[in-house]
């Protein structure tokens, strides 16, 4: 340690621009050297996007900030870029990106006949517009991104974000299959859009026995690759459920295909609210 505080600061701080963010906030307890050194632009911008620059001039509200690392810091909260269709963030302890595509960048069926969809403002989203289901008897939903906008040689993970209204019918009993595709490598698995616990059992069970032959039916059609996938409660108030997950690698640019698609049940349902699609880190 004596040896490595000998060295003047900006090489010290070309050591902990090698690390990550975690690593050179817990250097700068070590030594007022150490302290300087992991305060300087020279670290933080290598743990900034190569692109920040481009993602901070499309921010929908500009970011005041002195230095690299109070970027850095901001941008470690939901920013929305793009005219608000879009959410990003950087994960603190590793400076990894994750986005969260809204309503208005997916492809909904049917989201702009207003006998089957509303958009509407709700002050639990982010975004100025969610999806919410009228009624439909076919769900389908699909989301793009592409890889080049994500951190490389990162294991990521695609989840639908949603809500499930007490007065939801028609959604349980229909499973749905559900996809993450990269070029030529596609994942699928089954999901059913009904709560994990709580909820109207009861409902559930009349659904489920008056479908049973239906249910039954579609379950022979469904490309089923391990446990059925439900939602699980977020902490900002909204569910997901995870559609499926890819690794990035650092090599060209692809495009990624995110999809929920309804196993041909035309079922009428409703009551679903969809705030968009997010792809984040896997933990």
């Amino acid at each position: 340690m004596e040896g490595i505080e000998m060295l003047p600061g900006d090489c010290v701080s070309a050591i902990l621009a090698n690390t990550s963010p975690l690593d050179a906030c817990r250097s700068s307890m070590v030594s007022s050297t150490f302290r300087s050194a992991a305060a300087s632009d020279v670290v933080w911008e290598r743990f900034l996007p190569a692109d920040y620059e481009d993602v901070v001039s499309r921010l929908l509200t500009p970011l005041t900030y002195a230095t690299k690392k109070e970027l850095f810091l901001l941008l470690c909260s939901p920013v929305l870029i793009d005219g608000a269709k879009k959410s990003f963030k950087l994960e603190k302890s590793s400076g990894k990106i994750s986005y969260l595509l809204s309503a208005r960048e997916l492809y909904i069926a049917w989201s702009n006949d207003p006998m089957y969809w509303s958009w509407r403002s709700i002050p639990e989203s982010r975004f100025s517009e969610v999806a919410e289901l009228r009624t439909t008897d076919w769900l389908e939903i699909h989301g793009k991104i592409k890889t080049e906008t994500l951190s490389p040689n990162t294991t990521y993970v695609a989840y639908l974000v949603m809500k499930i209204y007490d007065r939801a019918y028609g959604l349980d009993p229909i499973p749905s299959e559900i996809s993450v595709a990269v070029g030529d490598q596609i994942c699928k698995a089954t999901a059913y859009l009904r709560r994990r616990t709580g909820g109207d059992g009861k409902k559930q069970q009349m659904e489920s026995l008056f479908y049973m032959n239906r249910i039954e039916m579609l379950r022979k059609r469904v490309i089923d690759e391990g446990d059925e996938r439900l939602p699980s409660e977020r902490g900002d108030g909204w569910m997901e459920i995870e559609l499926g997950e890819f690794f990035n690698g650092d090599e060209d640019s692809q495009e990624v295909t995110m999809s929920l698609m309804e196993i041909k049940g035309y079922q009428l349902k409703g009551g679903l609210v969809i705030e968009g699609i997010e792809v984040r880190p896997k933990d």
